[in-house]
């Protein structure tokens, strides 16, 4: 085996990843430099984000198959097993013979010549027990739903729980699914530069299958193949740029109007802050506030693409920024939080949180609508959102804010717009990935009487 080899790619990405990397970040440097097909390409990112995010159910199997379960295995050999039982379980298209025998292979390349015969054993173990029942069913699983859903679909019970609490067992389970899915990619036009029909058109002219998103006017979603980002048209002229749909739904949410001044609170990369600057026209001030330099270095990038000439930046924690007092006719706050709803982006982030980062973001999220609803003029209106399914980090925020603030209130959207199919009777909108198929989002508008 040589280096070159995209099992021993994946193995080695998920040997950093195990020592606390983030997937991503190990993934692109195991790829920086390989010299692959593209074929080859996205079988390592498959093993590598597959790997990662089906870990649990792995676990699970290894648990069930082995003498050893899989926390007393050696920590390598854990992840070889992963990598074969990742590939038997999830990839119809790898016949289980090149399935076994490349795994066997791994193992002697990464000094296991002596536990070949158990890495064989296993996997053929595998093989014969899911002959002879489903692919569901051959995992023995508890009976409590918590355990029962997490061990088959791979997520911590602290999360199933959430999700249960709110949903019920049948759409967590479909949430469940969903969040294992392949992420779509889609696109926000850039009115000020062309039109939705003239980026329909290049795409489909250059191969790429694009379709329209229900209730987003800008909106477009690319399937299929579909290579480098900055090679497709129209990045490089400003055309569009990459945000998820339910993202998009925040600008419209928050309605920004020609000649205001608008704060995006935590602005960085600037998704939500280039849209802003796209909605009025790019006749306003939108301030883009970030306290991580090298996040709003993207958001220069990007505005400079997009050709905005609205957009002013300022570097700081949003906490400590008095001298917007008063000055905002719309602010944003886009709160850092535990990204819940984009666990199918993100294949690690299931494992980095835990109940006590919830908390902690929960009180983050607090204190930052404190600072930031000072911003907002008499009349004006403040947008909430998080990319969290969590009511930690969303309802009660926004409960808490009201009960100590009276002269605030929610500004529900009206019937007719595009955003009342989201909208809750609380008045605050609510995307559930599942049921809308886009990431799941939470947004609230408030407004300052």
């Amino acid at each position: 085996m040589t280096k070159q080899n995209p099992r021993q790619l994946a193995f080695i990405a998920l040997r950093s990843v195990h020592r606390g990397a983030f997937a991503d970040v190990a993934l692109d440097k195991v790829l920086q430099n390989a010299n692959l097909s593209n074929l080859d390409r996205g079988l390592v990112t498959e093993l590598v984000y597959g790997s990662v995010r089906r870990q649990r159910t792995l676990d699970a199997l290894i648990d069930q198959l082995a003498k050893k379960p899989a926390s007393k295995q050696p920590g390598d050999l854990r992840i070889i097993l992963h990598l074969g039982l990742y590939q038997l379980r999830y990839l119809n298209q790898i016949p289980p013979s090149a399935a076994v025998n490349s795994t066997v292979e791994l193992a002697k390349e990464n000094h296991f010549s002596g536990l070949t015969g158990f890495v064989n054993g296993l996997l053929r173990q595998y093989i014969r027990q899911d002959a002879d029942s489903t692919n569901q069913h051959l995992l023995k699983l508890p009976e409590n739903p918590v355990e029962r859903l997490g061990i088959l679909h791979s997520f911590p019970d602290w999360i199933v729980q959430v999700w249960l609490e709110q949903l019920g067992d049948a759409e967590t389970e479909q949430l469940c699914e969903w969040m294992n899915a392949s992420p779509t990619i889609d696109l926000r036009v850039n009115i000020l530069r062309t039109s939705i029909e003239e980026v329909e058109a290049a795409m489909d002219s250059a191969g790429i299958s694009v379709s329209r998103i229900p209730h987003l006017p800008q909106g477009l979603r690319l399937t299929g193949t579909i290579g480098t980002i900055a090679n497709l048209p129209g990045f490089s002229q400003g055309w569009w740029s990459i945000q998820d749909s339910s993202a998009q739904l925040v600008s419209y949410l928050l309605d920004p109007q020609p000649g205001e001044v608008i704060i995006d609170a935590c602005a960085a990369p600037g998704g939500k802050t280039t849209h802003i600057a796209e909605l009025i026209g790019d006749n306003g001030t939108v301030w883009g506030c970030d306290r991580t330099p090298s996040r709003l270095k993207k958001l220069q990038e990007n505005t400079h693409r997009l050709g905005l000439k609205s957009i002013q930046i300022c570097t700081g924690d949003s906490r400590n920024q008095s001298q917007f007092t008063n000055i905002a006719d719309r602010v944003l706050l886009d709160a850092p939080c535990s990204g819940l709803g984009t666990l199918h982006r993100r294949a690690d982030a299931r494992w980095r949180h835990t109940k006590e980062t919830v908390t902690e973001l929960a009180t983050l999220q607090g204190e930052l609508l404190e600072q930031t609803a000072t911003w907002v003029k008499p009349g004006g209106s403040l947008a909430y959102s998080t990319c969290t399914l969590h009511p930690l980090e969303n309802e009660n925020i926004i409960k808490a804010f009201l009960e100590r603030h009276p002269h605030w209130q929610i500004e529900s959207p009206i019937p007719n717009s595009n955003l009342a199919t989201f909208t809750t009777p609380e008045g605050w909108l609510k995307v559930w990935p599942h049921r809308h198929q886009m990431d799941g989002f939470f947004m609230v508008l408030l407004k300052c009487n």
